[in-house]
């Protein structure tokens, strides 16, 4: 664990740990001025006490991995913070998400490198056409022109149960930093984040950078906010994935895979084993399963939205899942326990 993980992890208990401390070093008043070699193992010992306070204090965590799929867009607008929020609260182990670039090199949040006909209405609060939605390009706008689009109030057809508000795409930044202070401010559990990388090679130049590129920005604002080891970075484009694996080993990655091509043709071609093997669920079946575990890879497949295939799943031995629908998990007991009160 880094020190930056270590620090956050203590920080909500740090009153705590000095009462402790002092207690154990000065209170007895057998010295005011401890030799150095006793002042290290009462420290040590000080910090025992708080990580067995920290963990008494907080939800356990389950092995079982529960992902909010675009924060939750079963229940809310999708990619937006306030769909991160409601996951958090559904008690999810990790928020996913999908990245976009602008013109003038923001990482954006957003499913597509464009302004989506189904969920976008434009600046001046009219629907776009879906002929014409890859014009409204987010690589050739800046993040402020970005901003101006309502992502959140028109009807999606396949998620009529959305609730509607005026929302818009938000910036990477912005979405770790609102999660950070939800958490802390709440007491809750830290999620991890699941973020996928959208290229593909068509689209180099046109609705993205080129992969090299685009990892870099990734790389480099993550690297800023968050401790690596609550991250995970996942493409279906496996020039990503090979990029990190070779410029960032220890980063962890997900293999996203919507082909039919068995697992050892898929690792084949990627040339490595990641993390995570994450395929569309109905690809698995319990002896992929085995042969993801075998191979040292968890399996966390996208996107189950019915409780009788999260139960069958989980039967089955994945290692998470990935839904719209949290809040759909938390009835099956499946995510992390959350205060009264919450989702």
């Amino acid at each position: 664990m880094s020190t930056k993980s270590v620090l956050h992890k203590i920080s909500p208990h740090f009153g705590l740990f000095v009462v402790r401390l002092r207690s154990l070093m000065f209170d007895s008043g057998r010295f005011a001025q401890p030799d150095p070699l006793i002042r290290r193992s009462h420290l040590l010992a000080a910090l025992v006490m708080l990580i067995t306070t920290n963990v008494t204090a907080q939800p356990f965590t389950p092995k079982f991995d529960v992902q909010g799929h675009r924060g939750a867009r079963g229940v809310m607008p999708e990619n937006t913070i306030p769909a991160f929020i409601y996951a958090i609260d559904a008690g999810v182990t990790t928020i996913e998400m999908d990245l976009a670039v602008t013109k003038d090199k923001q990482l954006v949040v957003s499913h597509e490198g464009w302004m989506s006909a189904a969920i976008s209405l434009d600046s001046l609060g009219k629907a776009i056409k879906a002929k014409d939605e890859q014009k409204h390009n987010i690589y050739k706008m800046t993040y402020k022109d970005v901003a101006r689009y309502d992502v959140g109030s028109k009807v999606n057809e396949r998620f009529p149960d959305q609730k509607k508000m005026k929302v818009s795409k938000p910036l990477l930044k912005d979405v770790i930093v609102s999660i950070e202070d939800y958490i802390k401010g709440h007491s809750l559990y830290e999620v991890d984040y699941n973020i996928e990388i959208k290229t593909e090679p068509s689209g180099d130049g046109k609705f993205h950078p080129k992969p090299e590129e685009f990892s870099e920005l990734v790389f480099n604002l993550i690297d800023q906010y968050l401790a690596w080891d609550r991250v995970v970075i996942q493409s279906f484009d496996f020039r990503v994935l090979k990029y990190l694996h070779q410029n960032h080993p220890s980063i962890r990655l997900a293999a996203l895979v919507d082909n039919l091509r068995t697992i050892d043709e898929n690792i084949k071609e990627l040339g490595f084993t990641p993390s995570i093997y994450s395929p569309e669920y109905h690809l698995l079946s319990k002896e992929e399963i085995r042969t993801c575990h075998q191979k040292k890879m968890r399996v966390i497949p996208w996107t189950v939205n019915e409780k009788k295939e999260m139960e069958e799943l989980k039967a089955w031995g994945v290692d998470g899942l990935i839904t719209d629908y949290p809040d759909m998990a938390k009835e099956l007991g499946y995510t992390l326990k959350t205060p009264k009160g919450k989702k």
